[in-house]
């Protein structure tokens, strides 16, 4: 939590108290608000452009990294079709996969699942912003 989402709050109750009128008390709150989604705005643009650095960049393994991280975590989740597979010729044989699989995967710290989806969720946003800037294809 930030100073100014700790402050907009009081600020919005303090102007309750100090502008009687109701017309002013809320276009002082509006302005207020506006502030607020300004600066969040600004930080959003600036994670993007630390993403699209990254994506834009020479260096084939900073480029790629993101993609890269995408494609393992795709494979582990494409893995269900071939045990979907097996299940209806070797039930035992399945289950005991399966079993060891889900072993495997709860032994992946929370973080990486965080970490798959943060990476995820910037990568689309960032190809989204480059396809919108005509930057990307």
């Amino acid at each position: 939590m930030s100073i100014i989402d700790g402050v907009v709050g009081p600020i919005a109750g303090l102007l309750d108290r100090i502008i009687p009128d109701a017309k002013a008390r809320d276009a002082a709150k509006l302005e207020l608000l506006k502030l607020e989604n300004l600066r969040e705005l600004e930080a959003t643009r600036i994670q993007l452009s630390a993403i699209v650095a990254e994506a834009q960049s020479d260096d084939p393994w900073t480029s790629r990294a993101r993609p890269s991280f995408l494609y393992v975590m795709y494979a582990l989740l494409l893995w269900s079709i071939p045990m979907g597979i097996l299940s209806a010729f070797r039930p035992d044989l399945a289950e005991a996969v399966a079993r060891g699989m889900t072993a495997y995967l709860r032994g992946i710290p929370e973080e990486l699942y965080a970490l798959f989806g943060t990476g995820y969720l910037g990568y689309t946003a960032a190809r989204a912003w480059g396809k919108a800037k005509g930057v990307e294809r």
